[in-house]
Formats: C-alpha cells, structure tokens, sequence
C-alpha cells in the first residue's frame, strides 16, 4: 500500500518555480560559506601582526617598553611598563615630561 505523497522513491519531478529555488537556496549557501571563510581569513591575517602603537617618530628611553599610547591636540603620551608616563612634542618629538606612577 502506498502512502498519498507516493512511496520514498518515487520522485515526481519538480515544478520549475521549486527547481529554481532550490538552486537559489544552494547558491546563497554556498556564498555565506565562502564569505564566513573569507571573514576568517581576514581575521587570522588581521589579528597574526603585532600591532605598532607608536608614531615612528617616537623613540623611548632604553630599557622602557609601551603598554599604552594616547593623544591630546599638540602632544603625545606614552604609559610604560616600568610605571612611567612620558610626555611627548607632537611637532618635534622631544621627550617633554616624565611623570612617575606610585602605586
């Protein structure tokens, strides 16, 4: 006895408008895979290269190594990591300030 939508392997062929979108749906999958591996890609490529948070025209005493950078209008700041923030010309570059962090 058969079942009213036919047995499992008899396949009446698909109306056009289905067969289209069938396609449609496996070509939409197929472009979200690609562009999730794409985002990936990007991602590893981004986030493998040390990032540089300091201008090139600033160079830090010997032995001091930044942890953080910031910016006002006409100076640049440089946390390091023996507790020191040194204050920076952003015309010139000379080392302007030190300020010693006491904990």
């Amino acid at each position: 006895m058969s079942s009213p939508d036919g047995p499992a392997g008899d396949s009446a062929p698909l109306p056009p408008q289905a067969l289209f979108l069938k396609r449609l749906v496996l070509v939409l999958a197929v472009v979200m895979i690609a562009g999730f591996l794409a985002l990936i890609a990007t991602l590893i490529v981004k986030l493998s290269v040390e990032p540089r948070i300091l201008p090139e025209s600033l160079t830090l005493p010997d032995g001091a190594r930044a942890t953080a950078f910031t910016q006002g209008p006409d100076w640049f700041a440089v946390v390091t990591d023996d507790d020191r923030i040194l204050i920076y010309d952003r015309e010139s570059g000379v080392l302007v300030q030190t300020v010693r962090i006491e904990r």
